[in-house]
């Protein structure tokens, strides 16, 4: 078989993010949906609107997020909405937040390992292709945080996300905590539920992952560590099990001392995981050639 492609330019610009897209050879079609994470309140390491605006535009793209499944700034439409006002992803470019009204759209998981049904915010379904921008970092839950988690826990509604973070026991979010299961089977639901994303696009969906700001926490924390490694740069991909390996890769092939915080959070997570079940359910594969575009 013919190893994925991953492209990849070590200078991290505006300009660059638009160059590893055009690498890709791959024109979206229709309504592009631009998966971004809006980051927490007091976060201070992930991606900004002014940064992403033009990539964006070259897409025409929406960019869309959902409300999340815990305490904080975007856990309610209310209170996600004024923080999109004040992070100003609705400043250059439309803003769409999915499951900002009830009903969720639900998306079957045939051959899921733990999931049966995944569920995201209903807008998904106002999209023909997707482009998923995810800003790679530690994750406190699932060791790191690139293509992968923004195809699940991020497309996923509030209820999706509990469904997922509780390996399929429950979707009530005041439920969330009580029912945290073994380690390896939140992974696993992450896989699958990013597998129901995938197939949803049929193949429409690309995937640019940013190494910068490498802090071992994910934009999700309002008070996350400051970054523990030099940036790296950005990688592009069809496939993304196959970018987030590179970008696995990348960080244990570093000669930054720094690499080691990192390394220890994902390894203590089994972070590797999620990236084993995902190739493991055909999302894409864990062998791939890195192409330098610089």
């Amino acid at each position: 078989m013919e190893k994925s492609k991953v492209f990849f330019v070590k200078e991290i610009t505006p300009e660059n993010i638009i160059k590893a897209y055009e690498a890709l050879g791959k024109k979206l079609p229709g309504k592009v949906a631009v998966k971004m994470h809006s980051g927490e309140k007091g976060n201070q390491n992930y991606l900004r609107a002014e940064f992403v605006k033009d990539v964006i535009q070259h897409v025409n793209g929406t960019v869309v997020e959902c409300n999340t499944a815990y305490e904080g700034a975007r856990n309610s439409t209310e209170k996600h909405r004024k923080l999109i006002e004040e992070h100003e992803w609705n400043k250059y470019f439309p803003f769409d937040l999915l499951d900002a009204e009830g009903p969720d759209m639900e998306l079957d998981v045939p051959n899921g390992k733990v999931l049966k049904k995944n569920y995201v915010g209903k807008n998904l379904a106002n999209y023909d292709s997707l482009f998923v921008l995810s800003h790679f970092k530690g994750h406190a839950m699932g060791g790191y945080g690139g293509a992968l988690k923004q195809l699940s826990i991020g497309c996923a509604s509030s209820a999706g996300k509990t469904l997922i973070h509780t390996a399929g026991v429950t979707d009530d979010q005041t439920k969330l905590f009580d029912n945290l299961p073994e380690q390896d089977r939140f992974l696993e639901a992450m896989a699958d539920a990013a597998s129901s994303v995938v197939d949803y696009f049929k193949g429409n969906a690309v995937y640019v992952n940013v190494m910068k700001n490498i802090s071992i926490d994910c934009d999700c924390d309002g008070n996350a560590s400051a970054p523990c490694m030099q940036d790296i740069g950005i990688l592009a991909s069809l496939d993304p099990v196959a970018i987030d390996q590179a970008c696995l890769d990348l960080v244990y092939n570093s000669t930054d001392p720094g690499k080691e915080k990192l390394i220890k959070r994902i390894e203590s997570l089994h972070g590797v995981h999620t990236v084993e079940a995902a190739a493991d359910l055909k999302v894409g594969s864990r062998d791939y050639e890195l192409i330098n575009i610089d």
